[in-house]
């Protein structure tokens, strides 16, 4: 299996979807918190999803995990996404990326085992993954690199 889009996930209403509905487009996924340092990077992706979106999706994965940043529900999640950064990209549930029950999607994501790719580490919020057109991982990018920037953007636009 080196496509995520045999995967399928809940998205923040609880309404199961499969990554193969973006089949023929980039994914850039996220691991989102909203009391992180990295929060700002909100502003880039929607600003990213809105410029590429006929060949760009980025997904939004809300955790917990670093820090306990991401301590709201649901419905606080999304608010805050939608009023404070405008955000429209997809969100999903609030999933597990480390400790004992990892998410799937991120067991596949950090093994070269699984995705055929390379392996990684989940180290903080705002980590980020860009599989291409068929859900092959391109690559890996921590936190610190930005979305908008140069790495992803050659990336983006091959």
């Amino acid at each position: 299996m080196r496509s995520i889009h045999h995967f399928k996930i809940k998205n923040i209403e609880g309404k199961e979807f499969s990554f193969e509905e973006y089949k023929g487009k980039k994914i850039l996924l996220v691991n989102v918190a909203s009391e992180c340092g990295y929060t700002a990077q909100y502003a880039q992706l929607q600003e990213l999803y809105e410029a590429f979106n006929d060949k760009l999706v980025i997904i939004g994965l809300p955790c917990n995990d670093f820090g306990g940043q991401e301590p709201g529900s649901h419905q606080d999640i999304q608010h805050f996404c939608s009023v404070r950064y405008g955000v429209t990209f997809p969100l999903t549930e609030k999933i597990s990326i480390k400790g004992e029950h990892p998410h799937p999607i991120y067991q596949w994501l950090v093994s070269k085992e699984k995705n055929g790719v390379l392996d990684s580490e989940v180290s903080w919020n705002f980590c980020k993954y860009l599989l291409d057109e068929e859900g092959i991982l391109l690559g890996f990018f921590p936190s610190a690199i930005e979305p908008a920037s140069e790495e992803i953007l050659d990336l983006v636009n091959q």
